[in-house]
C-alpha cells in the first residue's frame, strides 16, 4: 500500500474563549491518496473548515492545534518551522476559500494578485509572469484574461471570481487543493460549471482534490471517497457510491434522508436538534441525543471508529446493517 498524499491523525484543535476552551475537532482521522477526489461533509458548525485551516496552519488566536499529526508528502506539517511552512502553502497544498470575492484583496488588480504570488514562490517578474499570469487565466477559462488581469475584484462577476481564486491557488502547481465551499455562493449553472473546471483540471494536472462541502449533489458529482463529519470528528469514510447506497452510521443515514427531493418528500424526518455546543458536548457519542437508535451504552462510552473493511470505518456503537 502507498503512503497516502495527505495523512491526518488525531488532529484535535481547540479555541479558547471567555466561557473556557471549546474542544471544536476531536482526533480527526482523514486521508486523501494523489489524485483523488475526496468529499467532506457535514452540517454547517461541525468542522469542515477549521479542518482545512488546521491541515494549512492558517488557525489564528484563540484556535491552536493541541495534538495530533498532519503528514503531507512523508513531512509533518504540525512540527515544521513557519519559514518552511510558507513553502508548503501554494506549491505543495493550495486552498479555494469560501465567498471568493471577499478572499481576493480589494484594491488589487486580478494581475497584481498573481504576480505577487509568481515573484514570490517562482521569482517571476515583468513579462514572464504577465504571460504565466495569461496562462493560469487561460487555464480556469476565464473569458477574455487581459481584462481580468486589469480588473479588481468588485469589477468581475462571482463566477468570475471564483475562477480567479482558483487560478491563484494553481500558479504553483500544487500537488493538493483543498476547496472550501468552492460553489456554495454561484447560482446552480455557474456551480456545475465551476465543478467541471475542477473535474478537467484534476485530470489534467494530477492535482488531488479536498472538496469540503455541505452540497451532497457536489460530493455525488465529483468525489471518489467521502468523509463524514459530525461535531468535530470524522464519523464514517467509504466510497461515495457505497455511501450512498448504504449508509452506516445513524447520522449520515438522517443527513442523506434530508435531501430534497423534486416531486416528492424527504425520504426520513428531518434530523432533531442541532450541533452540540463545543464547550457543551455530550458524554460518549456526541451524537447520541439526536439518535433514533441511541441505547444507554452511547450516552457513556465515546466509540472509536472501526477497523477499516473495503475501505470503509464507522465511528458507531449501533451502525446501521
Amino acid at each position: 500500500m502507498t503512503t497516502p498524499l495527505l495523512q491526518v491523525r488525531a488532529l484535535t484543535v481547540e479555541f479558547g474563549t471567555p466561557r473556557g476552551v471549546a474542544r471544536v475537532l476531536t482526533g480527526v482521522d482523514l486521508d486523501v491518496d494523489r489524485g483523488e477526489v475526496v468529499g467532506l461533509v457535514g452540517e454547517s458548525g461541525c468542522g469542515k473548515s477549521v479542518t482545512a485551516l488546521a491541515i494549512l496552519r492558517l488557525l489564528r488566536p484563540p484556535g491552536r492545534i493541541t495534538g495530533g499529526s498532519v503528514a503531507f508528502d512523508g513531512r509533518e506539517l504540525t512540527t515544521l518551522p513557519e519559514s518552511e511552512m510558507r513553502r508548503v502553502r501554494g506549491r505543495g497544498i493550495a486552498m479555494i476559500f469560501q465567498a471568493p470575492r471577499e478572499s481576493l484583496n480589494p484594491v488589487l488588480s486580478v494581475g497584481a494578485q498573481l504576480g505577487l504570488l509568481l515573484a514570490r514562490h517562482d521569482g517571476l517578474g515583468g513579462r514572464a509572469a504577465t504571460r504565466r499570469a495569461l496562462q493560469l487565466c487561460e487555464m480556469v477559462e476565464l473569458p477574455d484574461p487581459e481584462r481580468v488581469l486589469r480588473a479588481y475584484p468588485h469589477e468581475l462577476s462571482g463566477g468570475m471570481c471564483q475562477r480567479a481564486m482558483i487560478a491563484l491557488a494553481l500558479a504553483c502547481r500544487p500537488a493538493l487543493l483543498v476547496a472550501d465551499e468552492a460553489t456554495t455562493a454561484l447560482d446552480v449553472t455557474v456551480q456545475l460549471q465551476i465543478l467541471l473546471l475542477l473535474r478537467r483540471l484534476r485530470d489534467s494536472l494530477g492535482l488531488a482534490l479536498l472538496l469540503i462541502t455541505h452540497n451532497l449533489g457536489v460530493v455525488a458529482e465529483a468525489c471518489r471517497r467521502v468523509a463524514v463529519m459530525y461535531a468535530g470528528e470524522i464519523v464514517e469514510t467509504a466510497p461515495a457510491d457505497e455511501l450512498f447506497a448504504a449508509p452506516r452510521h445513524p447520522y449520515t443515514r438522517r443527513l442523506l434522508a434530508a435531501r430534497p427531493r423534486i416531486g416528492a418528500a424527504p425520504a426520513g424526518d428531518p434530523i432533531p436538534g442541532s450541533v452540540p455546543d463545543p464547550l457543551n458536548r455530550p458524554t460518549g457519542c456526541a451524537f447520541h441525543p439526536r439518535c433514533h437508535r441511541a441505547q444507554s451504552r452511547c450516552a457513556e462510552q465515546h466509540p472509536e471508529p472501526a477497523v477499516p473493511s473495503a475501505g470503509r470505518a464507522v465511528r458507531c456503537h449501533y451502525p446501521e446493517p
